[in-house]
């Protein structure tokens, strides 16, 4: 309708214009305007309702443009290239993006997407800088999906091999076997451990079993569709776990100290062995690492195993498993990344929380900065030398900027920021340190900064449903961000950079209450840090640095003797 008015107007002007200058008698020209208008306007309304007619054949022959995406896995996520995604207010510099709800295959579509928001949504949320998954990990991962919905709870042979695990005999025959990862240690750890556990079945074609422990099935819901991953509770040996450790006589390092596997062939063979990977596990634990041991392991049937140790660095120097995992990863940073986008999707309570605080906090910023701290000195904080630390790190780093001491910053028409600092800490003291100081002083730049806590516990409550389920929503929260500093030696920090595809700054671990010089260095990869790896070489039988023995295989930036895994050569 507004085309038509403005033509009128037009119209209207050129037949005032020939009045006025014609030696034309006037009637003529009337009777010439009005049927003119009176044949504009039959035109027009003709063309109005075949746009109308024309839109609704379109309508009922094709569903709307979303619908295909959605039927196909990807949507079209329009951002602004310095704004949040998730941002409803759109700027003219807008690009169009991608958004591929399956991760580029890396996740099956056979869910219903409401029983688990965060399997589909979570691309939504995060930049487009996602790696795309090796095809053949996609192969294998659907693979293992048919396996479990073989062998996994209830199903045939799960049944048939548990009674030969209440029997007591070890049977060869078995169609499935198994990896029981026992629900062991605080939040970070477990998703860590549980990582290693499930790549593990997957190189040695097992099932992995989850010990629910006390509040796994509130945290994260099931990775592989239509059959459990999570143990039932009347397993045989359930009520056995909390006695699992080196005495056990199941456990596998306690048999080879004391020679029980010589001589034995496979029907005086165990049913089950306990596998002990934890902190304090010994030399003959340790050869769980060597390829002689993994031959013998692979003929059972049942593998309980506990731990609190990302392991995988070792499981990349068991030359048994090289070529599969070559194949699984070239990039070998990338590890930790694509098994957590995989396996771990946070229920919908604890999605709640997330997508809540980042909408109300983190969504409208430049720049979104996350600081994950975790001090391990003793006494009451905040330290001093900390908070020096910290903001030593991101200032040096041009992660956040100076103050001034001038009233007022007035900073050039278009060029400051806005960037949105999510703190994370038991303590709320370098939150209110920080927030105040931005708080009362204008920054150098003139970007307009802001300070966010979502909670401060106090001290870490391991066994406290809400407490793990705030400590989730964090970790994932952290993953969101667009750069990162973490503390070291703190799983909190490696499970955030890992699932947000982030090559953090790590702040040095301060001695004797003073803030290193530096303060901070930049990760060599987002992979996280295997804290008490082996340092055997299992065919001289002698003592060796496991952290030169192959280029993806270095010690950790944060602690000297820990293994991670890099992209190619990296230099310390």
């Amino acid at each position: 309708m507004k085309r038509f008015n403005k033509n009128s107007e037009d119209n209207h002007a050129s037949i005032s214009d020939f009045d006025t200058h014609s030696t034309v008698s006037r009637d003529p020209d009337r009777k010439f305007g009005f049927s003119s208008m009176r044949a504009m306007g039959i035109f027009v309304v003709f063309l109005m309702i075949f746009s109308v007619l024309f839109s609704v054949s379109v309508i009922l022959k094709d569903p709307p443009s979303d619908a295909v995406l959605e039927t196909s896995g990807a949507r079209v996520l329009r951002i602004n290239s310095n704004e949040a995604i998730g941002t409803e207010e759109k700027s003219s510099d807008t690009v169009d993006y991608p958004v591929d709800k399956l991760l580029y295959g890396l996740l099956t579509a056979d869910f219903d997407e409401s029983s688990c928001l965060s399997r589909y949504q979570s691309a939504s949320y995060r930049k487009e800088r996602q790696q795309k998954p090796p095809s053949y990990l996609i192969s294998r991962l659907r693979s293992y999906e048919a396996l479990h919905k073989r062998c996994g709870p209830y199903t045939e042979s799960y049944n048939k091999t548990v009674e030969q695990l209440k029997s007591g005999h070890h049977s060869s025959t078995t169609d499935c076997s198994y990896v029981v990862w026992i629900s062991f240690s605080g939040l970070g750890n477990r998703i860590l451990t549980l990582a290693s556990a499930f790549l593990y079945a997957l190189l040695t074609n097992r099932v992995l079993l989850v010990d629910p422990g006390v509040d796994m099935t509130d945290l994260f819901c099931e990775p592989f569709p239509e059959v459990s991953w999570f143990l039932p509770a009347d397993f045989p040996l359930k009520s056995q776990f909390a006695s699992f450790d080196q005495k056990n006589p199941s456990c596998y390092g306690k048999m080879l100290k004391h020679n029980n596997f010589t001589n034995q062939d496979n029907f005086k063979l165990p049913p089950y062995l306990y596998v002990h990977l934890v902190h304090d596990y010994d030399f003959h634990d340790k050869l769980f690492f060597c390829d002689q041991d993994q031959n013998l392991l692979q003929k059972m049937p049942w593998l309980i195993m506990k731990t609190d140790n990302y392991f995988i660095p070792s499981l990349f120097l068991i030359p048994t498993f090289d070529h599969e995992l070559s194949k699984l990863f070239p990039n070998k940073d990338l590890v930790f990344h694509f098994l957590g986008r995989y396996l771990f999707h946070p229920t919908n309570k604890v999605w709640g929380l997330i997508t809540r605080y980042y909408k109300s906090y983190l969504a409208n910023a430049d720049e979104r900065i996350g600081i994950q701290i975790r001090v391990f000195d003793v006494g009451t904080g905040p330290f001093q030398h900390v908070l020096d630390q910290i903001l030593a790190c991101a200032i040096k780093e041009n992660l956040l900027p100076e103050i001034s001491n001038e009233e007022a910053i007035i900073s050039p028409s278009g060029t400051s920021k806005s960037k949105a600092v999510l703190m994370t800490s038991l303590s709320s003291g370098y939150f209110e340190k920080i927030r105040d100081m931005y708080w009362e002083h204008p920054t150098v730049t003139g970007d307009v900064i802001g300070i966010y806590q979502p909670s401060h516990e106090e001290y870490q409550q391991t066994h406290k449903q809400m407490h793990n389920q705030k400590a989730l929503a964090e970790m994932y929260l952290l993953s969101l961000t667009d750069v990162l500093i973490t503390s070291s030696w703190s799983t909190f920090g490696y499970v955030a950079q890992s699932l947000g595809g982030l090559r953090p700054w790590i702040l040095y671990k301060p001695e004797n209450a003073k803030a290193p010089d530096p303060p901070c260095r930049r990760a060599m990869s987002m992979e996280p840090c295997f804290h008490a790896p082996p340092f055997y070489d299992c065919k001289a039988k002698k003592g060796i640095d496991t952290g030169a023995l192959v280029p993806h295989v270095r010690h950790c930036e944060d602690m000297s003797w820990g293994l991670k895994l890099v992209h190619g050569h990296v230099q310390i």
